[in-house]
């Protein structure tokens, strides 16, 4: 059974930093695309940034430069640190595994969801 479980959300202030980790079981976490959504009330989710098999990242135009994603192998963990955070950053953030070895753009082609955790920015 797939599980993604999203951790780190919470409060924090403008202009700080953040780090959001998930742990995945349940698949090999090596062999998979994994990605970051975020969703604000009322908008669907969108896709922020990816990691593909092979270290590299593909970021939403967004938040290129402040957001970074990461993964240890050894640990089933997937990361997403975000610096320099603005209100536009406050949103319930999917920790998301691709479908069929698929690097997630887009809802479609997300196979498995975490349940989401959320951030706030206070000013």
């Amino acid at each position: 059974q797939v599980q993604l479980e999203e951790s780190g959300g919470g409060s924090v202030q403008a202009g700080g930093s953040l780090r959001l980790s998930c742990r995945a079981s349940g698949f090999p976490f090596t062999s998979d695309c994994m990605a970051w959504f975020r969703q604000t009330p009322g908008n669907e989710r969108e896709r922020i940034i990816s990691l593909k098999r092979d270290g590299i990242g593909i970021y939403a135009d967004s938040v290129e430069g402040r957001f970074t994603i990461s993964r240890d192998n050894a640990k089933n963990t997937l990361y997403l640190q975000i610096s320099n955070l603005g209100p536009e950053d406050a949103a319930t953030y999917f920790c998301a595994r691709g479908r069929y070895g698929v690097c997630p753009s887009a809802i479609a082609e997300v196979g498995d969801w975490g349940r989401g955790i959320k951030v706030t920015v206070s000013s």
